[in-house]
């Protein structure tokens, strides 16, 4: 019996087509944290019709360069929403920074928002409100029962803008495309 424990931290998951019409439903997953006590993502391809520029209207960020807060704010997840999530490369460290890898880091507070506003922020970062939480085993067994694949997670799919186009991106590190998927479960 194999007694490893499984970490996908680092790792995304991509919806299996049996999850379409639920919140999940054609999304991919950053998984920041994963271990005993449960898993937590960020949903890194569901934009929101809400520009960064208007979360920096409500917290009365200064915004010094015009093109700053045209990005869409993504919906991260179904749990805090109320709350923003930025997810960036490792930039450098803001007062609520976790370092998830050495270049991939995750932040709550609204320093990083300021340093945005002036231009001095990370190169890459995704603003989402919300994140996705998962009680200790609900993710191994919603993976057992087939809901979800997993990859290793990529910078170049996390910060790419190509929102509609991240769950073949990440279905293509493991040589297929959502397409060639099927809601039909086989047995032998």
């Amino acid at each position: 019996m194999n007694t490893e424990k499984l970490d996908l931290t680092n790792h995304f998951l991509i919806a299996m087509p049996q999850l379409s019409g639920s919140y999940f439903g054609n999304t991919v997953v950053y998984m920041w944290e994963h271990g005993e006590d449960g898993a937590l993502g960020i949903v890194v391809n569901l934009p929101l019709q809400l520009k960064l520029k208007e979360i920096f209207g409500q917290l009365d960020i200064a915004v010094q360069l015009p093109e700053s807060g045209e990005e869409p704010v993504l919906s991260g997840g179904p749990v805090e929403t109320d709350k923003g999530f930025i997810l960036h490369d490792a930039h450098r460290n803001w007062t609520s920074t976790l370092n998830i890898t050495d270049d991939i880091s995750i932040t709550t507070s609204k320093d990083i928002l300021d340093d945005i506003g002036r231009g001095e922020g990370p190169e890459n970062y995704l603003v989402a409100l919300g994140c996705s939480g998962w009680s200790p085993g609900q993710l191994e067994q919603e993976i057992a029962d087939n809901s979800w694949i997993t990859c290793p997670a990529s910078k170049d799919i996390i910060f790419s803008h190509e929102f509609t186009r991240k769950p073949d991106m990440a279905a293509a590190t493991l040589g297929f495309t959502m397409s060639q998927l099927t809601t039909e479960v086989g047995h032998s």
